[in-house]
């Protein structure tokens, strides 16, 4: 299980941070899959790390901002030269249940989206698959063929051949982080 690295703003009132743990990718012939929360996406070593376990295939989960979909995925798929698939929430005044708390004062700053959505999916490239989708509710299907991941790496594999391991290197420690180690039978 992924526990978010860092908390973003005013989810550090509530969570803590994650640790390297989930920082992993995942087999999904014929991809190797791995994605990361909200801002992680910002953070080039979490990134880096997903590279470097063999990642082709990025899930990119944002809170909705057609912003985020619009730049970061296709940087992220350029840098990568893998497949972005950019999941972005949408949130209308009208999906707030009416016993909200404060449901006044958070709907009294908010436009007609206080999260305007932003799916989308790039290729290896950093061309548009499916451009995003801002304001709506839409499902994205799109045939995916990894053959584009590998001709894309020929030219730059930022973990294979452009690595320089010998130069510069990531550590990735993925112990789960506990506040107690206990030791003995007392």
């Amino acid at each position: 299980m992924h526990r978010k690295l860092q908390p973003t703003y005013e989810e550090r009132m509530t969570w803590a941070q994650g640790d390297g743990c989930g920082l992993r990718v995942h087999d999904l012939p014929p991809f190797r899959v791995g994605g990361l929360n909200c801002f992680e996406n910002w953070m080039p070593l979490s990134r880096a790390a997903l590279y470097s376990d063999g990642e082709d295939l990025h899930v990119a989960v944002w809170p909705g901002s057609s912003d985020n979909a619009q730049d970061v995925t296709r940087f992220i798929a350029r840098e990568a030269r893998s497949y972005v698939l950019s999941v972005s929430g949408l949130m209308r005044p009208e999906d707030f249940p009416p016993d909200t708390p404060m449901l006044n004062e958070i709907l009294a700053n908010s436009g007609a989206f206080l999260a305007n959505g932003g799916s989308a999916i790039a290729a290896p490239d950093g061309r548009f698959v499916i451009e995003p989708v801002v304001e709506r509710e839409a499902l994205l299907i799109a045939e995916l063929d990894h053959s584009l991941v590998r001709g894309e790496r020929q030219n730059f594999d930022v973990s294979g051949h452009y690595g320089r391991p010998d130069v510069t290197r990531l550590v990735v420690d993925r112990t789960r982080q506990r506040l107690a180690t206990f030791i003995g039978d007392v």
